[in-house]
């Protein structure tokens, strides 16, 4: 078995359009929730998301590159490119052949979707889509256009398990190096789902907040009143090499995974378990495959979206896969500044627990004034501002609707 490390990191987000600028938003306890201005939402519950800004894609791309392609695919080749720059990979020569993509997205192309049905509704002259249509809402799309960009010729697909897509994408690409069937593999996850299909759709299931009079502080995890969460929309992107492919070019190691984990809940169709069985199960596989026990876990990025049932599952979990015990696990739930980016919240969780590690900082969770009265005790919640702490070992955890979960362990990279 090989050993995988993360050489580059890329972000683009509702808080910071840039690795730098995200981790920046985030140790500044930044809100990214404002009003949402893709549409008018004056008949819907929900007025307001995290929306990406400061950003024109005319900046990244030319407009015919635009017409032809999905936002959630522009935001994958956007962090995928800061993530290769940073890498050190751009003009070196290696094996593209053993260079693969695994990209994520639970959504693929909804804003394409909604916007031909919507034509084709209206029109009076008979079906008129773009010749575009079937490859703008693939959500295999950017895992191809990333491949494409980088002449990457080795393993390519995309992963597609709700919210926890994109740790999945992570796990995937972490075990093909790791097995020895890559060197280098560009993974993470995209999503632009603010949309009116997409904010109604979850009003629908009664998940996102409806507080439009405070939506900065919408995202509230743990809160005794929170009351949904809140949508976001972004990329993120992480290059993860075989460990001496990585050493023989110099590169930078940001880090080391040395664990992941997938289960499944089997409990509900969109509903966590109450006790989190299948998010232990998960966390179990990945400590056993790391060879550590929760207790030396120094820092988990929680998956905690601000909903009332799922943010008491997974600290259930984590009480029950301790015994109790959590004297040293710091946590916290930086969804409350990015929003909930579905697909793509996993990778960009990863990088923000990459970056704790890093920078020996725990990112805090924000907006959370009362503490629910029905959180297990003994669980260390950073909240408000951020807090040093050395951290060898961090956790990433992402659950999806379908019962889906999956787990991603760092470790600060030693020689």
């Amino acid at each position: 078995m090989y050993r995988v490390v993360i050489t580059g990191m890329g972000a683009l987000t509702p808080i910071g359009n840039t690795v730098e600028e995200f981790w920046a938003g985030l140790t500044e306890g930044k809100s990214g929730s404002a009003a949402i201005t893709k549409f008018d939402t004056s008949l819907f519950k929900t007025q307001f998301a995290c929306e990406l800004k400061n950003i024109d894609l005319l900046d990244h791309f030319d407009s015919k590159t635009i017409r032809k392609n999905d936002p959630f695919t522009l935001y994958s080749l956007i962090a995928s490119r800061e993530a290769m720059n940073r890498s050190g990979l751009k003009g070196v020569d290696f094996d593209k052949n053993k260079s693969g993509v695994i990209w994520a997205s639970g959504n693929g192309g909804i804003t394409t979707f909604e916007t031909e049905i919507l034509e084709y509704a209206k029109s009076e002259i008979g079906p008129r889509f773009s010749p575009f249509f079937i490859p703008k809402i693939l959500a295999d799309t950017p895992s191809g256009a990333i491949a494409l960009e980088n002449e990457f010729r080795g393993i390519n697909y995309c992963t597609v398990s709700a919210c926890a897509s994109s740790t999945s994408a992570i796990m995937d690409a972490y075990n093909y190096i790791k097995w020895g069937k890559a060197d280098v593999m560009l993974t993470g996850g995209s999503e632009a789902p603010i949309t009116q299909s997409g904010i109604g759709g979850f009003n629908a299931m009664k998940a996102l907040s409806t507080r439009n009079d405070d939506p900065v502080s919408a995202s509230r995890p743990f809160d005794q009143n929170r009351d949904g969460f809140v949508m976001g929309e972004g990329a993120g992107a992480l290059i993860l090499e075989e460990l001496e492919h990585a050493k023989r070019r110099g590169a930078k190691i940001y880090g080391e995974v040395v664990g992941a984990g997938m289960s499944n809940d089997a409990y509900h169709s969109t509903a966590t378990h109450p006790e989190g069985l299948g998010a232990k199960l998960a966390m179990e596989m990945a400590l056993e495959e790391a060879g550590i026990s929760i207790n030396e876990i120094d820092y988990a990025n929680l998956h905690a979206t601000s909903t009332p049932v799922g943010d008491l599952s997974e600290i259930n979990a984590l009480k029950s896969l301790s015994k109790g015990n959590l004297l040293n696990l710091q946590v916290s739930a930086t969804k409350s500044m990015t929003g909930h980016l579905l697909g793509a919240a996993g990778a960009i969780e990863a990088i923000a627990t990459i970056k704790a590690m890093n920078e020996s900082l725990v990112p805090p969770t924000i907006n959370t004034s009362k503490v629910d009265e029905a959180l297990p005790e003994g669980i260390d919640i950073t909240m408000g501002v951020a807090v040093e702490k050395e951290i060898n070992y961090a956790m990433s955890n992402t659950f999806g609707f379908g019962g889906h979960n999956a787990i991603a362990i760092f470790r600060k990279y030693t020689n």
